[in-house]
């Protein structure tokens, strides 16, 4: 099963890498982020409940370099539900991190995920300006449009996972959900940590941009599970 776990870990890795590295369409990165959805489920079903019990959780740790929270905050929880993980935001002199804990593929995948939804949210505000032939703009405006992109990219996580999920439940008629939460939870417990619960930053919004990258979010490919050429559209 360690064997099988870190094989899956390193393809995970794999498609970070070229996913991000290669430089890629919304769509595409978006699809691929599905097709690891569709990895780490494939492995956990092929497996006993018992066997996902004896695996490790992990901290996976994302370094922002910025003192302030950025528009990807929004869809932070949603990429930790989507993942089966916890998350929390810490923060010091070097700037703010966010923290995923969960099972070792789970992390992994909540790593691709962030990864891909922030590519995706800098091309499409690059788009988006040179569509509006924005040649200067303010924080404001550019932090809006990201902002909204990243609350609709939350909704849109959030959905997909319940669906993900319900598809493996009638396919296999296990519940990899609760399997996975039960070993989460009871490993974050014994971490002890005393976390607050977040304030909101308090900012204002540019309405016309948010709405802008609320729709662009809206417009992007997500779905949970890509099967080949045969897949949806």
């Amino acid at each position: 099963m360690t064997t099988d776990l870190e094989k899956l870990k390193t393809r995970l890795q794999a498609l970070r890498a070229k996913t991000i590295a290669n430089g890629c369409t919304e769509e595409e990165a978006l699809a691929a982020a599905a097709k690891v959805a569709e990895l780490l489920d494939r492995h956990d079903l092929s497996i006993t409940d018992l066997e996902i019990r004896e695996e490790q959780c992990e901290k996976s740790t994302i370094e922002t370099n910025r003192k302030q929270r950025q528009p990807i905050s929004a869809c932070i929880p949603a990429i930790a539900e989507y993942c089966d993980c916890k998350v929390w935001r810490e923060k010091d002199d070097k700037g703010i991190r966010y923290v995923f804990f969960g099972l070792r593929p789970s992390i992994e995948m909540a790593h691709y995920v962030y990864d891909v939804i922030a590519t995706a949210m800098q091309t499409a505000w690059v788009q988006y300006a040179l569509a509006q032939r924005i040649l200067r703009y303010g924080k404001d405006e550019k932090g809006s449009f990201l902002f909204g992109m990243a609350v609709s990219i939350g909704e849109k996580l959030v959905a997909m996972k319940a669906e993900r999920d319900e598809a493996n439940r009638v396919s296999s008629g296990r519940d990899l959900v609760v399997v996975r939460h039960a070993i989460v939870e009871s490993e974050f417990a014994k971490l002890d940590l005393n976390l607050r619960r977040g304030r909101a930053s308090g900012k204002k919004v540019a309405a016309g941009a948010f709405e802008a990258g609320h729709a662009a979010g809206q417009s992007l490919a997500l779905h949970p599970g890509v099967h080949g050429k045969g897949s949806r559209k």
